[in-house]
């Protein structure tokens, strides 16, 4: 076990993450020269399009330091704010960590976010200046804000580029050097931390495990402590490049399992292993249930393929534990779920996975946060508002209760204003304004989460030329004045598109969204009227125009009473369509109404 190293890579968006990684690899011949590419260990479509890491990878290396062999075991992370779930798995597994600062860019929030969770874990730091061969790189500014953030000493940061391979052995050196081997015994009874699952269609569900204490052998019972359910360890094996059979692993190793397990619901990450016949008596903690901090509804574009959704979110959630999900049902698109989401690109990444490996074309409604309301009635008695149309009557409401967060913004000095004044727009609050560098401020904001659900984060980046980034912690819930904004169509109410809004806001956003709504559906026979209404208030209204057949087109002279009886027989048909005509909804219609400012 003393030649064991279990290390993850955590650091900010675009700070070098994956290309070091690459390097790593490649240094430590993990890789053969057919198999390099970059971002290697992000094997999925999206996350190369995009550029980002949206799920942990673990792989294994091997790597002879002074005459002795080790066992490297590394995990990557995403750097999103969204994916800080999967960094908090990964952390939970591992001795050290890697953290790794752009020397261009310096210290960003979400740098301190990861680092703080990796301190609460006890894990041993290991500081990487990346990126020292940029000529806008300024090493000794930014070594000197990691010395001042670490409280270490500026010859333990190691100057480093993962693009050109600088550095690379004394990272290497420094992880075995520094991070402790595993704890824990073989010979103690079994106990393994599952840190992540993926839902394999030949071969079922296949674990992801670092072993604690204990050893496992191939075709030994196995039993998740969560479900109690037992199984037999069909294959075992290591992380490689691709899975690598062994007969058993022990203590302080990481590997995966396949047990033939077919449900996806059976394997909960963060569960423990061990064996029927000499349980351990504890299971593994420092597991942090999953808070979702944006839900919208999720329904098939065909109704009948609810139960082939229902299959395909719970393989997803194998794969992406932060995911939450329950069934509910709309009057104007039928059945689908009500999801829990991280955040908005967390949104459109479980949407864009739906459709490119499942094949399930859905339709997203209105994002929003979780309220509380409380009635006059049982004035005790918390009612939670995941949904608009979940709000009680007004008339019996004494008060609602909605989220707020503090929001940690680090930008350039020039950006402060503006920033600032995006803020406010927000609803937010400055608490604190502190200057980590003249060049660099760090803003605090108390603010509704409601607000930054929408477009918060793009416009952020637009403010401050893409200088500014952005953290959050949630602060807990604080009374609001909010109104639910109802959209009607052609009279009929179409609750997908119903959103709870700040009684300030109401009447502009309400505006909006008829003018949008205008611009998107399509016409028709008749007029179609589009009202934004605040109970029975109507404060908002737009009309489609029909398209009109020219029924005059054939009288060419003669008397003008011809005329006006072909127009007003026209005008009985078109009231008479009005009444039983309904309107098709697109679907831009429904993700339309979250770009309301563009």
């Amino acid at each position: 076990m003393k030649h064991i190293r279990n290390f993850c890579i955590i650091a900010h968006i675009d700070h070098g993450k994956s290309t070091l990684a690459d390097r790593l690899l490649d240094f430590t011949g993990a890789v053969t020269e057919r198999q390099k590419q970059d971002q290697l260990l992000d094997n999925m479509d999206l996350e190369r399009e995009r550029g980002i890491t949206i799920k942990s990878h673990a792989i294994q290396m091997e790597y002879e330091h002074e005459g002795q062999s080790y066992v490297l075991n590394l995990i990557d992370t995403p750097g999103h704010v969204d994916f800080s779930y999967e960094v908090s798995r990964s952390i939970a597994a591992c001795e050290g960590a890697l953290l790794i600062v752009d020397a261009a860019q310096s210290i960003q929030a979400q740098t301190i976010s990861n680092l703080y969770l990796a301190l609460d874990n006890d894990l041993e730091i290991i500081p990487v200046l990346n990126k020292v061969d940029l000529p806008s790189a300024n090493v000794e500014e930014v070594t000197d804000d990691i010395v001042d953030l670490l409280g270490c000493k500026a010859e333990e940061v190691i100057p480093a580029s993962a693009k050109v391979g600088l550095g690379i052995q004394e990272i290497l050196t420094a992880i075995i050097e520094r991070i402790p081997p595993p704890k824990g015994s073989p010979d103690e009874p079994l106990q393994a931390l599952i840190f992540d699952s993926v839902y394999n269609p030949f071969r079922g569900v296949e674990t992801y495990f670092r072993v604690i204490n204990g050893r496992i052998s191939k075709g030994q019972k196995v039993q998740f402590m969560a479900t109690k359910n037992i199984y037999s360890a069909d294959e075992i094996g290591v992380l490689k490049l691709s899975q690598e059979v062994r007969k058993e692993i022990s203590a302080g190793d990481v590997g995966y399992l396949i047990t033939g397990i077919k449900e996806a619901k059976e394997v909960k990450v963060g569960d423990t292993i061990t064996t029927p016949e000499n349980p351990t008596q504890v299971a593994i903690d420092g597991f942090e249930e999953v808070k979702p901090m944006v839900f919208a509804g999720i329904y098939p574009v065909d109704t009948e393929e609810y139960e082939e959704l229902r299959a395909s979110m719970e393989k997803l959630q194998l794969n992406d534990a932060s995911l939450v999900f329950q069934p509910e049902s709309s009057a104007a698109l039928g059945f689908g779920f009500r999801c829990g989401f991280l955040g908005m690109l967390h949104l459109e990444i479980i949407q864009e996975r739906l459709e490119r490996e499942f094949n399930m074309t859905v339709i997203t409604t209105v994002p929003n946060v979780s309220y509380q309301a409380y009635t006059r009635k049982n004035p005790d008695d918390i009612i939670f508002v995941n949904n608009p149309s979940d709000l009680p009557d007004p008339s019996g409401m004494d008060r609602v209760e909605e989220p707020y967060i503090r929001a940690s913004i680090i930008t350039k000095s020039d950006f402060v204003g503006n920033v600032m004044s995006l803020c406010i727009e927000k609803r937010g609050q400055i608490t604190n304004q502190t200057y980590l560098t003249p060049e660099r401020v760090e803003l605090t904001f108390d603010m509704p989460l409601a607000e930054i659900v929408f477009d918060f984060y793009d416009r952020l980046k637009t403010v401050s030329k893409g200088y500014a980034s952005f953290d959050y912690s949630p602060i807990g819930l604080r009374v609001s004045k909010l109104v639910k904004v109802d959209i009607l169509l052609n009279g009929n109410q179409v609750d997908a598109l119903s959103a709870l809004i700040h009684a300030d806001n109401a009447h502009t956003i309400g505006k909006k969204m008829c003018e949008k709504l205008r611009q998107l559906i399509p016409r028709q026979q008749f007029d179609i009227p589009i009202q934004a209404a605040i109970g029975a208030k109507i404060i908002s209204r737009e009309t489609i125009k029909a398209l009109r057949k020219d029924v005059t087109a054939k009288c060419y002279g003669g008397d003008i009473s011809r005329k006006r009886k072909l127009l007003e027989k026209q005008k009985k048909g078109k009231k008479k369509m009005r009444q039983v005509g309904n309107v098709e909804i697109p679907q831009q219609a429904f993700m339309a109404v979250l770009k309301l400012n563009d």
